[in-house]
């Protein structure tokens, strides 16, 4: 009798941290249904928002077609309603505007804390594209609110790599602490040349430890949580001990995009879901 009891509490313990690793599926966007994305569930950026990009946001530029919501990148000039000669914005000192696209975001709509995050999507690797899978916090502005790249593609001094990056605040306003790692697209393309032709699974894995990024299962960046304390401005709090939202955008040009090859439009970035993940236990 004692040793079935030793055997069952040796069993318990071994079977305790598969428990652990089990998921429940907890919120979804499959994007089936042809048409507009959900308005219950997604919002739309606007005008030219961030990083100098060379596209103006509206929603026109996101759509649900055969199962997949795709953000398509458009060339398209037309004066730029929100231009001002002397304008403070970066975005008004444009007279025109040349390239159109989507960026979606759950912000107000649904965020979360903890858990697993995967999007299958198919990214444009052309010149300029800037395709991006990210979350940011509430409640504070940027970098102490926190933010989370689980996806950034573009070119760094015209090769292009796939980024997996985690930021937060210091005591300078607007500069963000970074934890990036780059990898060179090359890693992916020379065991799969026809890489970007495919459907890619990008996964974040968020407890109370740690916050660790993969891409088909290979795990890109692994940050530690006890690092990602805000300086003075974010008033020395952990900003990913908090919710997190969503956001989905391909962005052109700018600060990171590089060189816009305009043959390769219209571009296309295509996910076929969103999925939201928490532990059972």
């Amino acid at each position: 009798m004692k040793r079935s009891i030793v055997f069952l509490l040796l069993l318990a313990s071994w079977l305790t941290p598969l428990v652990a690793q089990e998921w429940k599926l907890v919120w979804s966007d499959e994007f089936n249904r042809d048409g507009r994305p959900d308005s219950l569930v997604w919002n739309y950026e606007h005008g030219f928002v961030r990083n100098h990009e060379a596209q103006w946001y509206q929603a026109e530029n996101a759509f649900q077609q055969d199962g997949l919501l795709v953000i398509e990148a458009r060339r398209e000039q037309r004066p730029n309603p929100t231009y001002r000669e002397h304008g403070r914005h970066w975005g008004q000192q444009r007279k025109a505007i040349d390239y159109t696209s989507a960026c979606l975001t759950t912000q107000g709509k649904y965020s979360f804390l903890y858990g697993r995050l995967e999007v299958c999507a198919r990214i444009p690797t052309a010149g300029g594209s800037w395709p991006a899978i990210w979350t940011l916090g509430d409640g504070m502005e940027w970098p102490s609110c926190g933010e989370i790249d689980v996806m950034e593609y573009y070119r760094i001094n015209g090769v292009p790599h796939i980024l997996a990056n985690v930021a937060w605040g210091n005591d300078q306003r607007y500069r963000a602490v970074w934890n990036s790692k780059r990898i060179p697209y090359a890693h992916f393309t020379q065991r799969d040349p026809d890489w970007a032709l495919r459907f890619h699974v990008w996964r974040m894995d968020w407890d109370e430890t740690a916050i660790r990024l993969y891409l088909d299962d290979e795990l890109l960046n692994e940050v530690s949580l006890s690092a990602t304390v805000n300086g003075s401005i974010g008033r020395y709090l952990n900003p990913f001990n908090r919710p997190q939202f969503i956001l989905l955008n391909l962005a052109l040009g700018g600060d990171n995009g590089g060189t816009i090859d305009d043959t390769a439009f219209p571009m296309r970035y295509e996910i076929d879901y969103v999925r939201v993940y928490q532990q059972t236990n």
